[in-house]
């Protein structure tokens, strides 16, 4: 196997600088100092440095520009992810970049049409959330044909040709919950319910699998019922955990793995079990706040959304500036597991980081954006 190529982080290793001040030596930029610029250019001779095609083409352009394809959303979830990626985009040394966010209200709807128009448009990647795989894998692969580059975050569409998959770490997410879930029964038997969007949606595929593995391997006391799937819908999310409310009036617990918590919480508390029932649900956002804070929720599954969004982006511009690597990238990020001992931890660090923008340029309508320059 040959040596590597010698890449900008090399570079900026070897000196001891940043990326970025190495990136705009090597592109003659008048804001480089020419005794930086020669270091630069020596070290980059010394390490036997060659420019590659991407680098090349993705210098000569006027703006970089990438379409990020995600949910709407209905609590602050999907905002985070966007903000990750315009900072992101923000901190890297090019002069022009265009974040295009086109959203969709729900799954299924327009993403296939908002893929079309990026590969027509011919941007220069894509970041999307991948709602259900086996549709998605087409596109991605017309992508890659038209060489557009295509980073999965949040979920996967695995043999796609993809670039890369950013997202928390489903299994062990799964496995926490359910952990935490046969701990606060405290050995008792019981029936256990779980919700998710979609079983053909990767991420909650292996949450689930990882749940039931875990509670039947642990705490096999506990009898886990067939998962109810709400789409993605507030009112079908409410309508479906009211059924199952009436229908086991002994449920022992519910594990959410979506953002869509609160209408599980209501259909609870309408039902009058929520004092008894042990809540696991997924990520924060204001409108949980209070339920944790009261014991309603025994605790939430935080999936660093920010994180995901920040770190998605940079694969992407990584693989684009310097031609890093062939389509197998995965980052597996860590969840993080929040209860009333460490809740007010986590809002004090949520205030302290800007907010997502919200308006017209997230509004859920293909045929509106928001471009940041």
């Amino acid at each position: 196997m040959g040596k590597h190529p010698t890449t900008l982080l090399d570079i900026a290793k070897a000196l001891g600088t940043s990326i970025g001040t190495v990136h705009r030596a090597l592109h003659d930029n008048p804001d480089v100092s020419p005794m930086t610029k020669a270091r630069v250019l020596q070290m980059a001779r010394t390490l036997g440095y060659r420019p590659n095609l991407a680098a090349r083409y993705l210098s000569s352009k006027k703006a970089l520009r990438v379409l990020v394809n995600t949910l709407e959303g209905t609590t602050s979830f999907w905002d985070e992810v966007r903000a990750g990626i315009r900072e992101e985009a923000e901190s890297i040394p090019l002069e022009k970049v265009e974040i295009e966010s086109r959203t969709y209200p729900h799954l299924g709807r327009w993403e296939e049409e908002v893929f079309e128009a990026a590969i027509q448009d011919k941007v220069d990647g894509i970041i999307t959330f991948p709602s259900h795989p086996k549709t998605f894998r087409p596109w991605i692969r017309r992508a890659a044909r038209a060489r557009i580059p295509v980073v999965c975050v949040t979920t996967d569409a695995p043999n796609s040709g993809r670039l890369g998959i950013v997202a928390i770490d489903t299994l062990a997410s799964g496995s926490i919950a359910a952990d935490l879930m046969g701990r606060f029964l405290g050995g008792r038997e019981g029936t256990i319910a779980i919700t998710l969007f979609d079983l053909a949606i990767t991420e909650h595929q292996e949450k689930y699998a990882a749940f039931e593995s875990t509670l039947r391997t642990f705490y096999p006391q506990l009898h886990l019922l067939k998962p109810v799937e709400d789409h993605g819908m507030q009112a079908e999310a409410y309508c479906k955990c009211r059924e199952l409310f009436e229908k086991y009036s002994d449920l022992a617990g519910v594990y959410v793995t979506t953002e869509d918590s609160m209408p599980v919480v209501k259909a609870a508390r309408d039902a009058k079990l929520l004092q008894r029932l042990t809540i696991i649900t997924t990520d924060l956002f204001p409108d949980l706040v209070s339920e944790i804070r009261s014991g309603a929720v025994a605790a939430t599954i935080y999936q660093r959304p920010r994180t995901q969004g920040r770190m998605a982006f940079r694969m992407l511009y990584k693989f684009l500036s310097e031609g890093d690597g062939s389509p197998s990238h995965q980052i597996a990020l860590a969840p993080h597991l929040v209860m009333r001992g460490n809740l007010d931890f986590f809002l004090q660090r949520q205030s302290e980081e800007p907010v997502g923008e919200k308006g017209p340029g997230n509004a859920a309508r293909p045929a509106r954006s928001s471009r940041l320059a």
